[in-house]
């Protein structure tokens, strides 16, 4: 690394470092969630990187929909960020709604798709539209409950679980907590080690629930160098 370089890496803010920074504050308000959109708007201002704006979907999600068609059928993206994964169920045919609490996340997508086909909406988990609950023949979780606290995270995952329609689909992708973790990580413990705070098995098996049942769990090493496993998971209505 010649001296340019290791100038440059020295005053570039670490993504991941300032995702983590902002979440802290948000917890310490007891706001689990209000980080995500000050960190887009500081990405969409030039101040910061998105850590998950990788370029392309998931490679799990990718694996899982190989030789899945979507015509004819519904699918909804949770927490779909600057928009990769619902870009990409879409271009399978799925008439997709997509969307993220942050309203910088909406816009920036908005911009960086403008023909795309997608629906993208400002909405809240906590608090979607009436006509969402169980209205979609697929819904695709990635990344997202992941990103929150122990202390939302069931709630979370029930209200990802309503959105499934009856013979719908639920898809999970997320990182895999790493073997010999502790599974009772209080708040504190969360804020100084993530987001993300990746899922136990016991957390991925747990979005079975509300008349959900589980098609299948596995566990595939990371796409590239680093990193966590992940975690690719189905259930079914």
């Amino acid at each position: 690394m010649d001296s340019a370089t290791s100038a440059t890496s020295a005053t570039t803010p670490d993504p991941d470092e300032r995702a983590r920074a902002l979440a802290a504050v948000s917890l310490e308000q007891g706001d689990p969630t209000g980080w995500f959109e000050r960190l887009y708007a500081e990405a969409s201002e030039g101040s910061a990187v998105v850590p998950w704006d990788v370029g392309h979907p998931q490679a799990v999600l990718v694996d899982w929909a190989r030789e899945r068609r979507g015509e004819g059928r519904s699918a909804l993206v949770v927490g779909c960020g600057l928009g990769r994964d619902a870009e990409f169920f879409s271009g399978l045919g799925y008439t997709t709604t997509a969307f993220d609490i942050s309203e910088s996340a909406v816009r920036t997508t908005r911009a960086r798709f403008p023909d795309s086909r997608v629906e993208y909406v400002i909405a809240d988990l906590f608090d979607v539209p009436a006509a969402w609950r169980r209205g979609f023949d697929l819904v695709v979780e990635s990344l997202t409950v992941q990103s929150m606290p122990r202390s939302v995270r069931e709630r979370a995952t029930a209200a990802v679980a309503e959105l499934v329609a009856p013979g719908g689909t639920l898809v999970v992708s997320a990182a895999c907590r790493p073997d010999g973790a502790a599974d009772d990580a209080d708040d504190a413990d969360d804020a100084e080690a993530g987001p993300p705070w990746p899922l136990t098995e016991k957390e991925i098996a747990a979005f079975a629930t509300g008349g959900l049942t589980t098609v299948s769990i596995e566990r595939k090493p990371p796409a590239g160098p680093g990193g966590f496993d992940r975690w690719i998971a189905e259930f079914r209505r």
